[in-house]
């Protein structure tokens, strides 16, 4: 089968935004932002190969791979001064985008990214979360842990169908590998504007890693945290993604 991803959402009309979801999602985590943007924006939203409707796509599984799938997305779309979103993962896969350095970025918005060098997790938690693939409930302990806000019965039940649909071989990809690439030697080649927003009460990606691992390693970039906010940032508090995006 032919590595290729498309988009699955495409609203709006005015500058283009591209929007890269987290581990775990798929495009549709970035509805209720595009519902705050389309009238000004045309909001574009991709499933990642692995996830979503692109669950069947093959591997590698690899930020390198994500980056030259995100490239030639934007490419065939033909965009121009576009803007990049990405959410956890979906941001460092961002990062990666922003090195290959491709004229018609304009900017990156960073939401409580993976960080350009090995996401802290335990091995602990690796190895529960490798085990845990698949299992509904755990999939509802998992978003439990992550969310500081109510997200919702219709949300939450998109966001469960989303985790139970990444392929195996995604879901073992990121915490094996993905998540513990090291991309930061190439930072200085990210020539455009960074924002990051984090949840204060994010207890992974937290405000103070965001500091050390992303504002202190990128140029021209800075950060905004939001209160009592969790980790997934685009279902909990859209207004602020998208007045960001804005």
């Amino acid at each position: 089968m032919e590595r290729r991803i498309d988009a699955v959402i495409d609203r709006g009309k005015g500058p283009a935004v591209v929007f890269l979801h987290h581990f775990g999602g798929s495009a549709r985590t970035a509805e209720l932002v595009i519902d705050r943007l389309a009238a000004t924006h045309r909001c574009f939203a991709t499933d990642l190969a692995g996830f979503g409707t692109a669950a069947d796509r093959p591997g590698p599984f690899t930020v390198t791979a994500a980056a030259d799938d995100v490239l030639d997305l934007t490419r065939r779309l033909k965009l121009e001064n576009f803007t990049l979103v990405g959410h956890s993962m979906g941001g460092k896969i961002a990062l990666a985008v922003a090195m290959r350095h491709p004229a018609e970025l304009r900017r990156l918005v960073l939401l409580a990214p993976s960080p350009p060098t090995p996401e802290p997790i335990g091995d602990t938690d690796r190895a529960r979360l490798l085990a845990n693939w698949g299992n509904e409930a755990a999939m509802h302990d998992i978003v439990r842990m992550t969310i500081a806000q109510p997200i919702g019965a219709v949300a939450l039940d998109g966001l469960i169908a989303d985790m139970l649909a990444v392929s195996a071989a995604a879901w073992r990809g990121w915490l094996e590998a993905g998540s513990r690439e090291d991309i930061t030697s190439c930072l200085a080649q990210v020539g455009v504007p960074v924002a990051v927003l984090g949840g204060m009460a994010d207890v992974h990606i937290t405000p103070s890693l965001l500091r050390t691992e992303v504002i202190d390693r990128i140029r021209e970039t800075y950060l905004t945290v939001i209160a009592n906010t969790g980790h997934l940032l685009p279902l909990e508090a859209p207004d602020a993604v998208a007045a960001l995006v804005a």
